[in-house]
């Protein structure tokens, strides 16, 4: 079953008291009409570290939100494990300025996460900051296969369906939006991060945590297909990625490599297909 889906917190997030996704803040507003002190919801952004068998890894600025989820999908994303079952308690704790992801790791993952000595300061949602060698950076992407096949009708319907489930974009206009969708283009998880990496991770987390295999469905982003997000995808076993923004050139290359469907500009019941194009089926309606 798909992870489920929660209302935005009231109080203070993963009961740290640490902040709230969006905080009002005042400002100057200026216009030709003069200048007036106003407010309005701002989307918090936090330094979070990932803290692996006690030995720091990486710190990512980061919405403080689904925390937990973030920690899994992450992990995963960046192959240190190979799932969720070898992913062990995971302690959220607060720092003065930050929030520090304590994850329990087997002794395995944690030597060959060693063995990488990568320290990592990333800027938000940063997908390669801080490695030493270009083939760090750009990994060969795990294949794909699939034998997926859905409606361009399902890429209308889950964009469509997208905005209703971003408040604090809705409230921010500053948010990203990563989700799962299943064949039909029905919406199952949707996380928010100020990140395009982070919310990807988060719903990649999500699913890993809820048992869900995410190869039945794909994945939809409200920002430009990075490389990055094509690695992730890869790694993840999702067949299809969709952008509501362009593909860099990289993204494209690694996408048709290793047999994703890229989607982009998914707008308004239009989009178009850069790789694989067998696996979207056209001219079937919605219902």
């Amino acid at each position: 079953m798909p992870a489920p889906e929660k209302p935005p917190p009231e109080g203070p997030v993963q009961g740290l008291g640490y902040a709230k996704p969006v905080k009002d803040h005042s400002y100057l507003r200026l216009s030709e009409d003069g200048a007036a002190t106003e407010r309005a919801p701002i989307a918090e952004e936090v330094p979070v570290a990932f803290v692996y068998a006690g030995r720091p890894h990486v710190v990512m600025l980061s919405t403080p939100l689904d925390l937990e989820d973030f920690a899994v999908g992450f992990t995963i994303s960046e192959e240190i494990c190979g799932g969720a079952a070898e992913i062990g308690a995971i302690d959220v704790v607060r720092h003065s300025r930050g929030i520090e992801l304590q994850i329990a790791i087997p002794a395995g993952a944690a030597e060959r996460l060693s063995a990488r000595t990568r320290a990592l300061a990333g800027r938000t949602g940063c997908g390669i900051c801080g490695v030493e060698a270009i083939d760090d950076a750009v990994r060969a992407p795990r294949a794909v296969r699939s034998s997926l096949a859905i409606d361009a009708a399902a890429l209308w319907r889950a964009e469509e369906a997208l905005d209703a489930r971003q408040p604090y974009n809705r409230a921010t206009r500053t948010v990203h939006a990563a989700a799962w969708a299943t064949a039909a283009g029905e919406l199952q998880v949707v996380r928010e991060d100020v990140g395009r990496h982070n919310a990807l991770d988060k719903v990649i987390g999500a699913l890993a945590r809820a048992g869900t295999d995410p190869s039945g469905g794909f994945f939809l982003v409200t920002s430009r297909a990075s490389f990055e997000l094509v690695q992730k995808s890869a790694v993840a076993g999702v067949p299809l990625l969709a952008a509501v923004s362009r593909p860099t050139s990289l993204a494209i290359r690694l996408a048709d490599a290793a047999g994703i469907t890229l989607a982009g500009l998914l707008r308004s019941r239009s989009a178009n297909i850069y790789t694989h194009p067998e696996r979207v089926r056209f001219g079937a309606p919605l219902p």
